[in-house]
């Protein structure tokens, strides 16, 4: 048999990883400029936690998870999403006891989703999200989506754009229910099983339906923006303010729903107008879930947060033709010449990568000449020799790769000078 990874799944080589780790470090920065600390939860949850979170009437929880018996024959599932774990461990934890709020959170995870796997849509993929708990400021709103978009422009994103919408409070919601099921029950038997099931149960999801998105119905059916009260068309205009004072650009688009139960208020969408990049536009998506915490136990605690698909973000970067400034470059390659000289290569090497400098030498025995092209191939920007003359000196030759240039040193100042030349710790 041949091993394969399973379908679904892709492996990163060094190559992908450097770009992960420069776009993970950019959002990092952006987060910590933002205030928002990272959390880290289990890779699998109690499969109530999505049940209850996520939804029962949504494809995640109908389709798409992983669930299994533990050993103990208890209900475990892989997470396909990163809110509802994050808001249990905010229940578990009483974060929201905690003098300093609104909580505000950040998170890379790996997500776990049995789907039709497609161009920057895999079953085992890669997000990044951030969550604020504590505060229904519609300011706080605008900030998520500043934080989003503010990456995305960092990282060298132009063919962007953002969509918003609002789905209402409670009430909202009840009034814009009641108009869609009286809507669609004369249309019902035209519809695929799922959005026949959805039509009591949840009939907004009916419009984020994929196989019937061209029926007649759906273009007709009512808007969300007629059943606002005045409550939530305030605050949804509040949002849309902050997001004019920080020249935000955005558009409304009432047909916007989110595929998870818990949102109400404002949801918004990131979509990539790059030219190439496909059918499937969307890079991010999130929106406000007051309510969500009562679902899973705790006390009535506001949120709003976002997840944005990393392979997604690699496949506009792509489109757009962004080239990442990633150094990969090595400071030190050591040519060691000779069993004699050894043990003191060991022993610079050490010192040098203790300074803080990014060395490598020869493991394989070859000779000078090989070993310069390996010191090529690696971006070596110096080469150190030591050979058995040398080390009866008690010095090594240091060279430029880029000039030649070439000098000794004595091995009591080489660390020193190295950490001058290359910026290592001080």
């Amino acid at each position: 048999m041949k091993m394969k990874a399973p379908r679904g799944t892709v492996d990163l080589l060094p190559e992908q990883t450097r770009k992960w780790q420069y776009i993970e470090m950019v959002l990092r920065d952006i987060c910590k400029s933002f205030n928002y600390e990272e959390v880290r939860t289990p890779v699998f949850e109690h499969t109530e936690v999505f049940q209850r979170g996520v939804g029962e009437t949504t494809d995640i929880v109908q389709k798409e998870m992983y669930t299994f018996k533990d050993r103990g024959g208890r209900s475990i599932t892989l997470r396909p999403e990163g809110t509802a774990g994050i808001v249990r461990a905010y229940v578990e934890h009483k974060m929201y006891g905690s003098p300093i709020q609104p909580t505000k959170l950040f998170y890379f995870y790996q997500l776990f989703r049995y789907e039709r796997p497609q161009h920057g849509r895999m079953r085992q993929l890669n997000q990044f999200g951030v969550e604020v708990l504590g505060s229904a400021d519609p300011s706080v709103d605008a900030e998520v989506i500043a934080l989003a978009m503010t990456a995305y422009k960092k990282l060298g994103l132009r063919s962007i754009k953002l969509i918003i919408n609002s789905l209402g409070d409670t009430e909202s919601r009840k009034a814009h229910r009641q108009a869609l099921i009286k809507h669609f029950t004369p249309h019902i038997d035209e519809l695929c099983s799922d959005c026949k099931s959805r039509l009591m149960k949840n009939p907004l999801r009916i419009l984020d339906c994929k196989a019937d998105h061209e029926h007649p119905s759906m273009k007709n059916a009512p808007s969300v923006m007629d059943y606002l009260n005045d409550e939530s068309k305030e605050y949804f205009n509040k949002v849309k303010t902050y997001l004019d004072i920080m020249e935000i650009p955005y558009e409304v688009d009432p047909t916007l729903v989110r595929g998870l139960d818990y949102y109400n208020h404002t949801a918004f969408e990131i979509m990539s107008e790059a030219e190439g990049f496909g059918a499937i536009t969307t890079l991010l998506g999130g929106g406000r879930y007051n309510g969500l915490v009562e679902q899973l136990g705790g006390p009535s605690t506001p949120g709003i947060g976002f997840g944005m698909g990393l392979e997604r973000l690699l496949l506009a970067l792509e489109a757009e033709r962004v080239t990442l400034p990633i150094e990969n470059e090595l400071d030190i390659f050591f040519i060691s010449i000779g069993e004699k000289v050894q043990e003191q290569t060991a022993r610079l090497l050490q010192e040098l990568r203790l300074a803080g400098l990014t060395v490598d030498k020869d493991y394989q025995g070859r000779k000078i000449k090989a070993q310069f092209k390996a010191a090529d191939r690696l971006h070596a920007k110096h080469v150190i020799i030591l050979g058995e003359e040398e080390l009866d000196n008690n010095v090594v030759k240091v060279r430029e790769m880029d000039t030649g240039e070439e000098l000794e040193v004595s091995i009591e100042n080489l660390v020193e000078m190295m950490k001058e030349k290359c910026g290592g710790n001080k």
